[in-house]
């Protein structure tokens, strides 16, 4: 075929839409329950994946403009702060089903996201990932920056024919630069899963702090469950002592099937400020929604407040995407001025930002009232909120 053009087709007009999607303002959405804002728009979709990761922009070699690499979904993404750069570890999955990271972008932590020139080829341990998603971001006083993500294998104990089945457990990366990283051993533990591991950000007694949630299968928690922490002397040998389960799922609650850990908690002067998520199963499957707790600043295990109920559940087109009715966070960034971007996906499709501060933050931890575990109790919780405000409405 001869080509008359030095352009694919439409490549003027696929360029064009890219970058009116990347430069759209994201004003807040209009009601607020003054515990956070959300925003109009999602701030990274599918659509933001870079042109030249997806399309062969050689008229020679694709002269119908065809889309040659497709992604699926771009979502539960870690956050860091990073040369005042507010930047994300994004899932991005493709229509291979294959999740990678890349990192995005941008200056004022609302829009604007743009994706770094390449993905991160992970560095890989002797037994190569075969799926890995949801990265932790994390600095740590030691000085590297770890990310902490779920590497999935196929599970070798599964009977033949069964190609379904996996084993979950977390990998390990850390960097100084944020560009070259070194891959640490994956996670050990006496579980015979491990999912949403993070780590704690300061030393504890001398020791790494890891959250864990503990499982018996790869979907299921079984005799696991709950929030867990446990230690670690050498991150280069990650072995996990003495785990504990600071945060347990707890039955007719938001988080009565299971429950993990969100980012590395953020120290504040009160306690450290704990985001979560909570999975209870209806009649149309299972409900992902976000939750908070505070944990002692003497001691990390010990939690001191914790609201009941969700603090984020899907909305609208929230609500809607590949694995319907789910939001999810591993990512956060407080500010120093005490802005807090709270970055969550929803139903495993896009991501979006929602900002609050560390003294509403704070506020909603301790006076929010307690799950009480029976309907008579939240009755109660109401009334004494009647009471408190006669003569105020």
């Amino acid at each position: 075929m001869t080509m008359t053009s030095t352009k694919i087709k439409n490549q003027d007009n696929i360029l064009a839409e890219h970058k009116k999607l990347i430069q759209r303002p994201n004003p807040a959405a209009q009601h607020t329950n003054g515990i956070f804002q959300r925003y109009e728009h999602p701030i990274i979709t599918a659509g933001h994946i870079p042109i030249h990761w997806r399309y062969d922009l050689n008229p020679e070699t694709n002269p119908f403009g065809l889309e040659r690499i497709g992604v699926n979904a771009a979502f539960n993404a870690g956050a860091i702060k990073w040369k005042d750069k507010y930047v994300l570890a994004v899932r991005v999955e493709g229509w291979d089903r294959k999740s990678f990271f890349a990192f995005a972008e941008s200056d004022n932590g609302i829009d604007n996201f743009h994706f770094w020139d390449t993905p991160l080829c992970l560095p890989q341990t002797s037994e190569p990932d075969v799926n890995a998603y949801d990265m932790r971001l994390t600095l740590h006083e030691d000085g590297y920056v770890y990310g902490i993500f779920c590497t999935e294998r196929k599970d070798p104990n599964s009977p033949d024919g069964d190609t379904s089945a996996a084993i979950a457990n977390a990998g390990i990366i850390r960097s100084k630069d944020m560009l070259n990283w070194e891959r640490l051993p994956d996670l050990i533990s006496n579980s015979q899963q491990q999912r949403n591991v993070t780590i704690h950000p300061e030393f504890v007694n001398g020791k790494y702090a890891i959250y864990t949630r503990p499982q018996d299968g790869f979907i299921e928690t079984g005799s696991g469950g709950g929030i867990g922490l446990g230690f670690v002397s050498d991150m280069a040998h990650p072995e996990v002592k003495d785990e504990v389960i600071l945060n347990p799922k707890a039955y007719h609650t938001v988080y009565e099937l299971k429950n993990g850990q969100g980012p590395s908690p953020i120290k504040t002067e009160e306690g450290w400020l704990h985001l979560a998520h909570g999975v209870r199963n209806t009649a149309a499957g299972y409900r992902y929604v976000l939750y908070m707790f505070m944990t002692a600043l003497d001691d990390v295990t010990r939690v001191i407040h914790q609201p009941g109920g969700y603090l984020m559940a899907p909305i609208d087109e929230e609500m809607v995407g590949d694995v319907g009715n789910v939001l999810f966070s591993n990512g956060w960034i407080a500010d120093e001025d005490g802005k807090v971007f709270i970055y969550y996906a929803s139903s495993d499709t896009r991501m979006h930002v929602a900002t609050s501060t560390l003294p509403v933050l704070i506020d909603y931890c301790k006076n929010t009232p307690k799950d009480k575990l029976h309907t008579n109790g939240s009755v109660e919780n109401i009334l004494g909120l009647i009471e408190k405000n006669k003569g105020l409405y």
